[in-house]
């Protein structure tokens, strides 16, 4: 934290207003304006500015916070999840028109997007020169002293507003818009320093994401859950689910990285035990909550193929829709995300529009299971 700034004066400089994330000069520039003002409640710039500045204010309040990071960087083969975030709040406003008043009724702030430069990544891949320039350009209205003290690159940014909101709130539940999964590092990095309980991963995806680095990058899509699992001291505290393209079979990383692993043919050949599994895996690494990281690909490509690696054999909805409801009611969540919503990657005509609405369906749930609620 910066020395010269106050918790709620340093994320105002992290972070935009919801939806704000995307650096926009004309393309794109009426469409984010609009979804924020519909977010807030806004007729103008100004008041858009000032009430996100009054929900930043109660987030010493709030039972969860909602934060977008909407960057592609980390991905692979395909990109666009950096529009992730946008069309999963457009359409969540669009099936629940009055849903700022009951997030603010459910205690859930929406705090904002992280500050995206959308050809960096993560703040310990930048030269000193690079950071210096990317520190004018996002805060050149800050002294030079307390600017060069900021992060700048979406991975590092996201990281130091999570520590901040839980200086403000430690027991505050974050709940993530993707991105490209290698937004959770930081939720989880975050998680790490401010959690006391013995918490987990939860992990629904195609693939494990267990690289320790990817052509020499050690913080991307494909290695997130390999320094996740390290951070929680493995274990059996990181559980995947879904999993079905590896190049190794479920021996290979629960005997080397002791991680516990629920293929998707097991979801699939037996629905009610697969849930009982992971229930009894959660239990068995005493998880006082869990940390539900959701990469839209762990479902099955039939119903989510608008995602940077669409994968057949995976998940049914109902099924991740269940493991939700069952970790909120027996272990309990402190932290969600939905991850890798691509919009752009539209194989199908209706490929945006019926990934991006269980995207919200699994939003939702994942709320109502953090909060204990049934009413977002």
């Amino acid at each position: 934290m910066s020395k010269a700034l106050s918790p709620i004066d340093e994320l105002s400089n992290l972070l935009r207003p919801p939806g704000g994330g995307l650096y926009l000069v004309s393309t794109g520039a009426d469409a984010q304006r609009e979804l924020q003002r519909r977010l807030l409640g806004a007729d103008t710039d100004a008041e858009v500015m000032t009430k996100w500045r009054a929900q930043l204010e109660s987030i010493r309040e709030a039972k969860a916070v909602v934060l977008a990071v909407p960057s592609d960087v980390g991905a692979g083969f395909r990109r666009g999840a950096n529009l992730g975030p946008q069309a999963m709040r457009t359409a969540l406003l669009d099936e629940v028109p009055d849903w700022p008043e009951r997030a603010r009724a459910a205690g859930v702030v929406d705090i904002g997007d992280v500050r995206v430069v959308p050809q960096l990544l993560h703040d310990e891949m930048l030269s000193d020169a690079q950071k210096v320039r990317s520190q004018n350009a996002l805060y050149g209205e800050l002294p030079a002293d307390v600017r060069s003290g900021l992060p700048v690159s979406p991975l590092s940014i996201a990281e130091r507003a999570l520590d901040l909101v839980f200086s403000l709130a430690p027991n505050v539940k974050p709940i993530v818009l993707g991105g490209d999964h290698s937004t959770a590092w930081p939720v989880a990095a975050a998680l790490g320093r401010a959690r006391r309980d013995r918490w987990g991963v939860v992990q629904p995806d195609a693939h494990t994401d267990l690289l320790s680095e990817r052509l020499g990058v050690p913080y991307c899509f494909a290695t997130w859950s390999y320094h996740a699992n390290e951070l929680l001291g493995r274990g059996g505290r990181m559980i995947q689910v879904g999993t079905r393209a590896s190049r190794h079979d479920r021996g290979h990383w629960e005997s080397s990285l002791d991680v516990r692993q629920v293929w998707a043919d097991e979801c699939l050949r037996d629905p009610a035990a697969a849930l009982d599994r992971i229930v009894a895996c959660a239990r068995e690494a005493k998880l006082d909550s869990v940390y539900f990281s959701n990469d839209i690909d762990g479902t099955d490509s039939r119903w989510a193929d608008a995602t940077g690696t669409p994968e057949p054999g995976g998940l049914e909805p109902d099924f991740v829709v269940e493991l939700i409801r069952r970790l909120g009611r027996e272990v309990g969540l402190c932290a969600g995300d939905v991850m890798e919503v691509a919009p752009p990657l539209r194989d199908k005509p209706d490929s945006t529009e019926r990934t991006v609405a269980l995207a919200v369906r699994y939003l939702r749930e994942t709320m109502n299971a953090a909060l204990g609620s049934t009413d977002l």
